[in-house]
């Protein structure tokens, strides 16, 4: 005689099957993004560990075979280039135009995004939308007429010619005035009925509110700075202005190059970039998280 599993008995096990099924799948992406993930990271970090190879151990990686792992380990590509130019000074002078034009980069946009996101004025949005336009005029086509601007000024041979340009920072106002619409405006407007003026709401209510926005700001302006080669070559004419990616430009023969030389300098420039990323990069990523979101 053949039993029948009762009607209720198979349609109560379909919830707990179809809970496996999407435990199984959830698994199996799982694993997917992982090695997605574990690629992506290898690829990433390949160029800097044969950047890291080639500069303790003074010779290329590919000079005659692959090889990702120094055969011997030595300083002598870094006391080689320290000895031969002034990277003391250079590391220097690319802390204070950074810092500096980072500084008043951040200032900039934090003040024109809160103009633009929380305070209402005549023309605000022709304003706003001639300074999305500027963003999608090339750097090089900008070079000839701030050149002329701070030769006008007398700033040429200093770092004040690197600074000032570097200050007017129109893709961080856009990102400070996408991430400040994301503030309720009910709360500044409880600030003002206590009797808070417009500074003081940016100052006290505004501001705490934009430490990842600030972080964000920071990175890409420091970066930015930093890694800058074209304007700084330009209006930098003393060596002992010059910052690490101009200097870098010394190490490169036109027959030769000592490549271990060469990335030891790179690596001293590209370490301190590294450092701040990992310090922040949880402010960071919940900056560019956060920034848009209404």
């Amino acid at each position: 005689m053949t039993v029948t599993a009762p009607q209720h008995q198979l349609t109560a096990d379909e919830p707990g099957t179809s809970r496996a099924v999407q435990r199984r799948r959830s698994r199996r992406w799982l694993v997917v993004r992982v090695v997605l993930a574990a690629v992506v990271c290898l690829v990433m970090v390949f160029p800097l560990w044969v950047m890291v190879v080639t500069a303790f151990s003074g010779t290329a990686v590919f000079s005659q075979q692959l090889e990702l792992w120094p055969q011997r380990f030595t300083l002598a590509s870094f006391e080689k280039v320290f000895a031969s130019w002034p990277v003391g000074t250079w590391f220097g002078n690319s802390v204070t135009v950074s810092v500096i034009t980072t500084v008043l980069s951040v200032i900039v946009s934090v003040t024109g995004g809160f103009a633009f996101a929380k305070l209402r004025f005549r023309g605000q949005t022709v304003m706003f939308m001639a300074l999305l336009a500027t963003m999608m005029i090339p750097v090089q086509a900008t070079l000839v007429p701030s050149f002329r601007i701070v030769n006008a000024m007398g700033l040429i041979g200093t770092f004040w010619a690197v600074i000032i340009p570097g200050a007017a920072a129109t893709f961080g106002v856009f990102l400070s005035r996408q991430f400040m619409l994301a503030i309720p405006t009910e709360l500044l407007e409880a600030a003002r009925i206590d009797g808070a003026g417009t500074l003081r709401i940016f100052w006290s209510v505004v501001l705490p509110l934009c430490k990842p926005l600030l972080a964000v700001l920071t990175l890409l302006s420091l970066m930015a700075q930093w890694n800058d080669f074209l304007w700084p070559l330009i209006v930098l004419r003393d060596p002992t202005l010059y910052t690490l990616p101009i200097g870098l430009q010394f190490l490169q023969g036109q027959y030769q190059t000592d490549y271990g030389a060469l990335m030891a300098m790179t690596l001293v420039s590209v370490i301190p970039l590294v450092i701040l990323f990992l310090a922040f990069q949880r402010f960071f990523v919940q900056g560019l998280a956060t920034t848009g979101l209404r």
